[in-house]
């Protein structure tokens, strides 16, 4: 029963949406309101679970979308955006750009969290098709592909470190093996399936689309722009920031180093929502202040990017609001049940319990650690599995089939300018893809390993 109500609340929520044209949002709330009623929550509960599943959501990702927005925004304003999108189209050429949007995002996105590396990259995704005259969803889906999958399998992100440390896999090996089990993933859902979409369905390549929030960009000579260093640097100065802090702490807790001021110093400029300010606050100076351009011409700039994300963000913690009332009202216990005493290989096994939890439940990062408690004890029956494919296991099947209790398909959906049909044919799509494609690296490299 919670897996049928979970799926009628599914189909409610796109009726709403798609035939009677109620605002998102709002839709959003009225299921799970309903949702919470039909998986037995008690009433005088529902209201909190909504709103901690909403305040949860926007408590994660509030602070990043808000900073990094306006850091976009200073950047492309700039013409920062300018110079590293004509930088690489001169290097890879039109024909050849998106393996340079996937190679861009890779880098950027193995040690950032899937919302920061899509805010910081869509400006510079957004250039390149003004750039080139091409629809912003044919960059943007290698981008969400490529991000998916570094956000799924390789640590230092939190499902796959969390995960690789219950298994007792060893994290280095982790992201190694990733590595080459993602690099192929990327290919497959993030290259080869988004040119089959441009011949399925040309018209999605063909609609002009704008980001509001970027769309008022002025024309800026090429002479007229930051240098190509200096841009990249302010860019990608998060991931730089976030990557010392994830390598500082590996290497603290390998050395079994006790925490000092340095640590502390480290760990603090390392965390996503610091990185993110650090990062604005280097941009007010490198793309503005440095080039004579006036604070209050940059801040009624940045004041223009956060009023386009209102309703964006509004979408997206409605989407936390049906996860966090799926979590509560027990669907990932039923799940649970399932599989109690399952005899299936291990490796098939965790990667079908994410598999079912991430479509149930939404969060990929809940899947895998949800998945990671229930397919512990299995382990202890085939002591000869390896873990390190476990963890990537597990990491795959939370990436299965995104849909509407997903913050990341609002995300995708939005920024990209698609419609309800659009968004479950090319990013769901990619996402079980990339679920399935990643299944079958790990079971070939266990034939060797």
């Amino acid at each position: 029963m919670p897996l049928l109500i979970t799926a009628i609340g599914v189909l409610l929520l796109l009726i709403l949406i798609m035939k009677f044209k109620l605002n998102t949002f709002v839709s959003l709330i009225i299921v799970s309101f309903l949702l919470a009623l039909f998986l037995g929550i008690p009433p005088e509960s529902i209201a909190a679970t909504i709103e901690h599943g909403l305040g949860g959501t926007l408590g994660h990702i509030g602070l990043i979308f808000g900073i990094g927005a306006m850091l976009g925004r200073l950047i492309a304003n700039a013409g920062g955006s300018h110079r590293i999108a004509v930088t690489l189209i001169n290097k890879f050429g039109k024909k050849k750009i998106q393996w340079a949007v996937v190679s861009a995002s890779f880098i950027v996105g193995i040690t950032l969290f899937y919302e920061v590396a899509f805010v910081l990259l869509i400006p510079i995704i957004f250039t390149i098709s003004k750039e080139l005259n091409i629809s912003i969803v044919k960059l943007g889906l290698p981008m969400a592909a490529t991000l998916l999958v570094t956000h799924s399998f390789l640590p230092p992100h939190p499902g796959a470190t969390a995960v690789a440390a219950v298994y007792g896999a060893d994290v280095g090996t982790v992201l190694v093996v990733g590595t080459i089990i993602a690099i192929p993933t990327v290919i497959i859902a993030g290259i080869l399936y988004p040119r089959l979409i441009g011949k399925l369905m040309p018209e999605i390549f063909k609609k002009k689309r704008e980001l509001s929030q970027l769309e008022e960009q002025k024309h800026i000579d090429l002479e007229d722009t930051p240098g190509f260093g200096i841009s990249v640097f302010t860019a990608t100065f998060p991931v730089i920031l976030m990557a010392i802090g994830a390598i500082v702490n590996a290497i603290q807790g390998a050395a079994g180093l006790g925490d000092n001021l340095f640590f502390m110093v480290i760990q603090f400029i390392g965390n996503a929502s610091i990185a993110i300010l650090l990062s604005f606050l280097l941009a007010v100076y490198t793309m503005g202040i440095r080039r004579n351009i006036p604070i209050k011409k940059m801040m009624d700039s940045c004041g223009s990017s956060i009023n386009a994300l209102g309703l964006l963000l509004l979408i997206i913690g409605g989407g936390g609001a049906i996860k966090q009332v799926l979590i509560d009202g027990g669907v990932g216990d039923y799940i649970a049940e399932i599989f109690l005493g399952s005899s299936i290989n291990p490796l098939i096994l965790a990667w079908l319990v994410a598999a079912l939890l991430r479509v149930a439940l939404g969060s990929g990062t809940v899947a895998t650690l949800s998945t990671a408690g229930l397919v512990m004890p299995m382990l202890a029956q085939t002591p000869d599995v390896n873990l390190v494919l476990v963890t990537l296991a597990t990491g795959a099947g939370s990436c299965m089939a995104s849909h509407v209790n997903d913050a990341a398909f609002w995300i995708v959906k939005e920024y990209m300018g698609m419609d309800m049909k659009e968004t479950f044919a090319t990013y769901s799509v990619i996402s079980t893809i990339t679920a399935i494609a990643g299944l079958i690296f790990v079971l070939i490299l266990d034939i060797f390993m």
